[in-house]
């Protein structure tokens, strides 16, 4: 296994459309979204407060011109782009993250960076029409990925969504600088980790590695900060290390669906993981706002049928 880091790629072709939808990102909205969802609310221990989250973020969804549905025994939401058709020749680009918590914390870290990342994103692929693209929310990740499972079997069962590629997002929101801020977890061979908490983590497997490459080029093209480092792992690896299966992307894993895990890398780098001082106060927003960027750059960069085609930023002029 060996990261691979934006600051040495070469970066993708600048498109002064994409650029634009970019400077759209607002810190203040993603600090407001996180405040609003930092409270207890597993699924079990805090029933009422999962139920009042799940409710919050329909209403929030809808307010956004989207109209969500609930999906599985746990109260998965999902969202698409609407204005764009969708087929197995144009499928969709999944943005997901789990909007429980562990008992006891308020989970602003994990998960409500995620989820207001994904909001955010989902904010903006309505306003500039991109697409198609899928925003799920998932219930019952601290159980054991219990709503990403189920989320995962009924993509077996159904013909109606085709999902291209996943994008899952876990703790996004927790920056260091400090040297001997980031760790890596025992055992785990890797090779080029850095030891300062100052960079987003992708995770991916033989089958998201070239998705992995394309967003370190992008970011290097579009993301000054943060930098950003992509685990890649080779040979079906993935399967030996427990730790790299610990999200609702290793469902999609399993099922041969392209995902890719974006991370602060959790406790490997936040002191306050699973504790009450899990609060938003702790988070950086600025860099929550470069995730939501790439996120954003990827899904507004991707070729082919309803999707943006990429234009050199001298073919189209700033306003």
């Amino acid at each position: 296994m060996k990261v691979a880091h934006s600051r040495n790629r070469m970066p993708a072709v600048r498109d002064a459309g994409v650029a634009k939808i970019l400077r759209d990102v607002s810190s203040t909205n993603l600090r407001g979204l996180v405040e609003l969802l930092a409270f207890p609310r597993h699924y079990t221990r805090n029933k009422d407060a999962n139920q009042k989250v799940r409710d919050l973020l329909l209403k929030h969804a809808r307010r956004l011109g989207y109209a969500p549905s609930l999906q599985g025994r746990f109260d998965n939401i999902v969202m698409t782009t609407d204005e764009l058709a969708q087929s197995a020749e144009d499928p969709y680009i999944l943005l997901g993250a789990h909007y429980d918590s562990v008992p006891g914390t308020p989970g602003a870290d994990d998960n409500a960076s995620a989820v207001a990342v994904c909001l955010e994103c989902a904010r903006l692929v309505k306003k500039h029409k991109l697409g198609p693209v899928m925003m799920v929310l998932f219930n019952r990740e601290e159980d054991g990925l219990m709503g990403s499972r189920e989320f995962v079997a009924h993509l077996a069962r159904q013909r109606e969504w085709s999902i291209g590629e996943a994008h899952v997002l876990e703790m996004v929101g927790y920056r260091a600088r400090t040297p001997g801020s980031q760790t890596i977890p025992a055992g785990l061979p890797v090779l080029g980790a850095r030891d300062v908490g100052d960079f987003l983590a992708l995770l991916a497997n033989r089958q998201s590695n070239a998705i992995a490459e394309h967003l370190l080029r992008l970011a290097a093209c579009y993301i000054a900060e943060p930098p950003v480092a992509a685990l890649k792992v080779y040979l079906g690896l993935e399967r030996a290390f427990e730790h790299l299966n610990r999200s609702d992307h290793a469902p999609f894993w399993k099922a041969g669906i392209p995902s890719v895990m974006w991370t602060d890398t959790s406790e490997f780098r936040n002191p306050h993981y699973h504790l009450a001082s899990d609060t938003p106060d702790t988070l950086n927003y600025a860099f929550m706002s470069g995730v939501a960027k790439l996120a954003l750059a990827r899904i507004a960069s991707r070729q082919g049928g309803n999707r943006r085609r990429s234009r050199p930023e001298g073919l189209l002029g700033e306003h």
